[in-house]
């Protein structure tokens, strides 16, 4: 209950306060959301399969985040799209937990 208010509070602040985000930093920014993404995706499976650590779940968030904004970063430092890495892991872990959270549901659903 504390996590869907927690999402709607977040959806409506998003909505309603307007914050730019310089376009240098948009690299650092999107990788590390789609960071965050991940680990929300994760806690939200690992609550359906009934393994849910909230130590586990705030760790993974911003440690996943400042990793990800660290190696795009230094790869801007470098002169190489590292970035690309980060999002290609952490699209492909979203879509693996989206399947698995998919058939969890349906597994849910029909033992009713």
């Amino acid at each position: 209950m504390i996590a869907a208010i927690g999402i709607l509070v977040g959806v409506i602040l998003g909505i309603v306060v307007d914050i730019n985000i310089p376009e240098k930093l948009s690299p650092y920014m999107s990788v590390a959301i789609l960071a965050c993404l991940d680990s929300v995706f994760g806690a939200f499976r690992a609550n359906l399969s009934n393994n849910f650590q909230a130590n586990i779940f705030i760790s993974g968030f911003f440690g996943n985040a400042i990793l990800a904004a660290a190696l795009a970063y230094l790869g801007d430092k470098l002169g190489i799209p590292i970035y690309i890495a980060a999002v290609i892991v952490f699209g492909g872990r979203i879509f693996d937990n989206f399947a698995i959270i998919r058939r969890l549901v349906i597994e849910k659903i029909r033992s009713r």
